[in-house]
């Protein structure tokens, strides 16, 4: 029985609490707090982030509109601007990063077995990053070229749901390739890469890890061809061939052979050379593999679009990092739910329900099993599967 919990407790009760209140004793986030604890500041964040605040003056009103309701939505502390602002400013990022986490871990698990397009057995992930700019004369600390702030989210997405396996915040000045130090290499998984991560000597780490990549070449490659596989050329195929390097610093950080793969799209002409360490796959696979890397441009899309990261409550680094693995932490918490309840509808589509009935007292799946619910998104591959299921 759900009687007396709104939607916005039912939706709560799938977090983790255990985790949650460990990844606050490592990082001591509760000490000398007695009014507004961590867990009462992810709630009112989460808030924030399901029903579409745009700052702490929005979420001051309405939280303190149904000050009867706070108890039972979990929330104890006393509601304030001032309170919350001091809060993201204060209590260490960490918690919520290690936090977020904990809910990837979970949501990964079950989204193991998720089809992505592609008959392969091998996790596949895709690699990217995206800037969220900011406005410089209130981040300073952000700067990124003379007139521009931002920061910059990388993110590893595992295209088995969808879900990031990893995401790191940093300074905008940050290059996409010093990211690759901070993986930790799984062997036999697919990482697919734009030529931003063209690093000879970072790939070669990778290949030595026994995993796989597969990204762009870019056009100054200084190569010679070793041997040429036979190719069908009506696929778009237009070479398929084992190279070693001639450049000297390419060959002594890469003295190993590579495959490149010569592409041409049909439709609009465009041409594609890819490199990569995986010498058993077709050539075709490897042009399909590619493609899918799409989907990290969408999930950046996505969140961009739907989830409070571009507005933000706070102008201090750690408050901007606290609402950005909050924001993470909400969308992973709705992919969970998705899952576990088998909703069948698009991740889109219940936050939009969510954020309509948050203080509705109704079973949670009654919520998400109205008929008359339809699914309005157009059905073609440029969506990201999670979506639109």
């Amino acid at each position: 029985m759900h009687t007396g919990k709104t939607i916005f407790s039912q939706v709560m009760e799938f977090l983790p609490m255990y985790e949650f209140n460990k990844c606050v004793a490592r990082y001591r986030g509760n000490y000398r707090m007695k009014r507004f604890s961590c867990l009462d500041q992810f709630l009112c964040m989460a808030f924030a982030q399901l029903t579409y605040r745009e700052s702490l003056r929005d979420i001051e009103a309405c939280l303190r509109a149904i000050s009867g309701k706070l108890y039972h939505m979990g929330i104890r502390g006393t509601i304030s601007r001032s309170t919350i602002a001091d809060a993201n400013e204060n209590r260490d990022w960490r918690i919520y990063a290690d936090f977020a986490h904990v809910l990837i871990n979970t949501a990964r698990q079950l989204y193991a077995d998720d089809d992505f397009g592609l008959e392969l057995d091998n996790t596949v992930y895709a690699l990217d990053a995206t800037t969220i700019d900011l406005c410089l004369s209130l981040f300073p600390w952000a700067r990124f070229r003379k007139n521009k702030g931002g920061i910059k989210l990388h993110t590893l997405l595992d295209l088995r749901g969808n879900i990031p396996a990893f995401l790191q915040v940093t300074p905008a000045s940050t290059h996409e390739v010093n990211v690759l130090d901070m993986l930790i290499p799984e062997p036999g998984a697919f990482y697919i890469m734009d030529r931003g991560y063209t690093d000879f000597f970072r790939l070669y780490a990778l290949h030595q890890a026994r995993s796989f990549f597969i990204v762009r070449a870019k056009d100054n490659l200084q190569c010679r061809r070793i041997y040429s596989h036979p190719v069908e050329r009506t696929t778009g195929i237009k070479y398929d061939q084992i190279i070693d390097f001639t450049g000297f610093y390419a060959h002594k950080d890469y003295p190993e052979h590579l495959r490149r793969v010569k592409y041409i799209d049909h439709s609009d002409g465009t041409v594609y050379v890819y490199l990569t360490n995986n010498m058993d796959l077709s050539a075709l696979m490897i042009v399909e593999l590619y493609r899918c890397r799409w989907q990290v441009e969408l999930f950046f899309k996505w969140i961009k679009q739907h989830l409070r990261i571009k507005a933000f409550f706070g102008t201090s680094d750690n408050a901007v990092k606290t609402q950005v693995w909050i924001a993470v932490s909400v969308y992973v918490l709705i992919a969970i739910i998705k899952k576990r309840l088998s909703v069948e509808l698009s991740l889109y589509t219940i936050l939009q329900i969510v954020s309509v009935t948050v203080f509705e007292k109704i079973p949670i799946l009654q919520a998400f099993s109205n008929e008359y619910y339809t699914m309005e998104m157009n059905e073609n591959q440029s969506q990201l599967k999670l979506f639109n299921l």
